[in-house]
């Protein structure tokens, strides 16, 4: 079976048209026997160093979680019935395994005779930081505990890794749960001609044959590319509510969503939490969680959420404020609510700027995005990405696959790009992940290779996937994840790329590619009308700016609600505490149209209950300030004067993108700008200082 099961046998890439779910549970139980072999080998040694201990405990590692790797990737982009059935099945085994490794006591005291024979073993700042790191999470992996306490523990983290998966699958069964098709024109009135292919194309794949754009009839999902423009754009009031209540109450475990309820997960996965924490020693999960990250206390996370609170609220109250006088002045006579703000902001939006999501995507089409986010790329980074022309094994024909050279032509690195929303079987979301990781040793160079996934509109026939203006910054967001994984220049496996950088910083390089889409340079060079390839019009350009920071303190204040409430639950609940009084509670102060009385916005907060960010959703707004402030550099230097934006981007490179987690991210962005990040230019850049 070992050399017909290509999880097993991936070679470069893994061989994603031969992968089948029956694959896994075979192949994850054989990784783990061999690499459970091996490790007792490594318990035994008498003296460890680098290349008898660390290198072989990396290799029986690493094969074990490309294995495991694929297999999560393939939940989140190719989601079925009976690859859920097969990971359940070996899911427990896997934590068991890790925890096997974290809790081993002969590794521990490893890792620290390398530690105390720094000199001779400990020979660059990377291995420092791995050890350190080594160390620090087997403490928090529970190294210290005996006996019943250990049990425990390590039943805690079998139930969380369930509890979890169970938390995104019933997630996306009830985003799949919820459609409405639409035959009426009154129906779909307002919604651009982009939405009304898009949903008719959904139609046609979904049990109505005869469904076109002009006649219905139209299916609208709830997922991202389907739903929010519906509420941006559609003008029966009486749909978008019905819309906007459907999503707001995903997997409550009420009406259609009756088979997914998500708040008994959230209960459980807060106690465990708790209970872990309390067991390591903390006072709560947000101490826990804190320990390996930047900032150094709830205490320093809560002042940077109220100093930025303290600036938005205001303007934020104001915006929502003039938004509702807006809307009825134009025609609602109904009370302001929820279902529309999304409309109306867009109405206010079109009237004070004079521009439509709709006149803007023509002018986005993805493949001319991506030749001009490239030949950006080129520019500052000195790198050249080419598209993989031969033949490559992928999970879907959506997916494309790049090549990344250096300016003297040496391949670096590759990454997938899976750009569309895809209802039923991906999950919702952008996100970049690690498909191989770079490795430099005596006998191997492996070069890293990322996945980049999205959630954008698909093409509809024979016209290109057009992008909307927030899909264009989502893109640039994730391919910045991608360049920290990608230009890396760390030899060792586990401190290369994004490996052992701190969480609150890993959003910096994400985010300060984003401000790039507001330069007129960048612009001129990501648009291309899919008929004529005309450039965007100045004017919509100017007008692009002037928007940019239109309702941006009620933005800010909606991130800092989220991250306040992923802060106050995991630092302060207890056992049977009702989540929605804490949701609502924290929401009276940080929202200026409070929830409603049903929403169930907690049982879609994947990031914090089937994510890596819970007790760290604040880490957007804290590497929000370093980005910022990384982006200023290149605007004292002028964005315009290519020698100096040149310069800059070889210092970027040479610092934020290659330095992975080889050194502490508060020492690697002072190597870049010469100083601590201040929080002035975020201010700045959301128009909410002069």
């Amino acid at each position: 079976m070992t050399k017909e099961n290509p999880l097993l046998n991936q070679g470069d890439l893994p061989d994603f048209e031969k992968i089948q779910p029956e694959h896994v549970v075979p192949a994850v139980r054989e990784a783990l026997a061999t690499a459970e072999f091996g490790l007792k080998k490594l318990e035994t040694l008498e003296n460890p160093t680098w290349e008898n201990f660390v290198l072989p405990l990396r290799a029986l590692t690493r094969r074990v979680e490309r294995v495991w790797s694929v297999v999560n990737h393939l939940l989140g982009v190719k989601n079925s019935e009976p690859l859920r059935e097969a990971h359940d099945t070996v899911q427990n085994e896997m934590v068991a395994f890790q925890l096997k490794i974290a809790q081993s006591k002969q590794l521990y005291n490893a890792w620290k005779n390398l530690q105390k024979n720094a000199s001779h073993e400990l020979t660059t700042p990377a291995r420092v930081r791995i050890v350190e790191a080594q160390i620090r999470d087997a403490k928090l992996s529970g190294i210290s505990l005996e006996g019943k306490q250990r049990e425990r523990f390590n039943e805690i983290q079998q139930n969380l890794a369930n509890l979890s998966t169970e938390f995104s699958n019933q997630l996306l069964d009830a985003t799949k749960a919820f459609t409405l098709a639409m035959e009426k024109q009154s129906d779909v009135e307002g919604l651009p001609q982009n939405w009304l292919g898009m949903a008719s194309a959904a139609a046609k794949a979904n049990g109505y044959p005869d469904a076109t754009a002009e006649k219905g009839p139209w299916l609208l999902t709830l997922d991202f590319p389907s739903y929010y423009p519906f509420l941006q754009h559609a003008k029966n009031r009486t749909l978008r509510e019905k819309v906007y209540r459907a999503n707001v109450t995903r997997a409550n475990g009420l009406g259609i969503y009756e088979k997914w309820n998500n708040w008994p997960c959230i209960d459980e996965i807060l106690t465990l939490r708790a209970e872990m924490a309390k067991l390591l020693g903390f006072k709560n999960y947000a101490e826990l969680s804190l320990a390996s990250k930047m900032a150094h206390s709830t205490k320093e996370v809560r002042s940077m959420i109220e100093h930025l609170a303290h600036v938005a609220k205001g303007v934020a109250k104001k915006e929502t404020e003039s938004l509702s006088q807006f809307a009825h002045e134009t025609g609602l006579k109904e009370p302001f609510a929820l279902w529309d703000v999304a409309y109306y902001a867009e109405r206010r939006r079109e009237k004070l700027f004079d521009f439509t999501d709709a006149m803007l995507r023509p002018y986005f089409p993805l493949p001319k995005v991506l030749t001009g986010l490239f030949r950006l790329a080129e520019k500052l980074f000195g790198i050249k990405i080419i598209k993989h022309e031969a033949p490559i094994s992928f999970w879907h024909t959506d997916v494309s696959f790049y090549d990344v050279f250096d300016s003297d032509g040496t391949r670096l690195a590759s990454f997938y790009l899976d750009p569309y929303a895809r209802s039923g079987e991906k999950r919702g979301g952008a996100w970049m992940d690690v498909c191989r990781q770079r490795e430099v040793s005596k006998e191997e160079k492996i070069l890293p290779v990322a996945y980049l996934i999205c959630n954008g509109t698909p093409p509809v026939g024979t016209t290109p996937s057009l992008m909307t203006f927030n899909e264009v910054e989502t893109l640039f967001h994730e391919f910045g994840h991608g360049l920290q994984h990608m230009l890396t220049r760390v030899d060792e496996y586990e401190a290369s790329g994004i490996a052992n950088v701190e969480w609150d910083a890993v959003e910096l390089p994400s985010q300060f590619m984003e401000n790039w889409v507001y330069e007129k340079n960048v612009v001129d060079q990501i648009s291309g009308h899919y008929e004529t390839n005309e450039k965007l019009p100045e004017e919509l350009f100017k007008k692009i700016v002037a928007a940019k920071n239109y309702m941006s303190a009620s933005q800010m204040l909606r991130q800092l609600y989220f991250s306040l409430l992923d802060l106050e639950l995991h630092e302060n609940y207890e056992s049977k505490t009702d989540v929605r009084k804490i949701q609502k509670k924290i929401a009276e102060e940080y929202t200026t149209i409070h929830p409603l009385e049903e929403d169930a916005f907690l049982c879609s907060f994947g990031h914090i209950f089937a994510g890596g960010y819970a007790a760290g959703y604040y880490s957007y707004k804290w590497a929000e300030v370093l980005s910022a402030d990384a982006f200023a550099a290149f605007e004292e230097a002028g964005l315009e004067n290519t020698n100096a934006t040149t310069a800059l981007g070889k210092k970027y490179r040479d610092t934020i993108l290659s330095l992975g987690g080889s050194r502490h991210p508060s020492e690697v962005f002072r190597d870049f700008r010469g100083r601590d990040a201040t929080i002035d230019a975020l201010l700045r850049h959301n128009g909410l200082v002069g």
